[in-house]
């Protein structure tokens, strides 16, 4: 049995500190929703912070 992940919305912001306590939040509320979120340092620019919202 295969778990498809699909990426619903990416976004590019400005990175802080306190980012991964948001995405931790919405991860242990909307699990039960079939939805993931994630963040990631951008590559290119340690000042940004990439975003992504996926439906597993």
């Amino acid at each position: 049995m295969e778990s498809k992940i699909e990426v619903i919305s990416t976004v590019r912001l400005q990175h802080s500190p306190d980012l991964y306590k948001i995405v931790d939040s919405l991860n242990r509320t909307l699990k039960k929703d079939d939805l993931m979120f994630g963040l990631a340092l951008d590559s290119q620019d340690q000042e940004k912070a990439i975003f992504t919202i996926y439906r597993t």
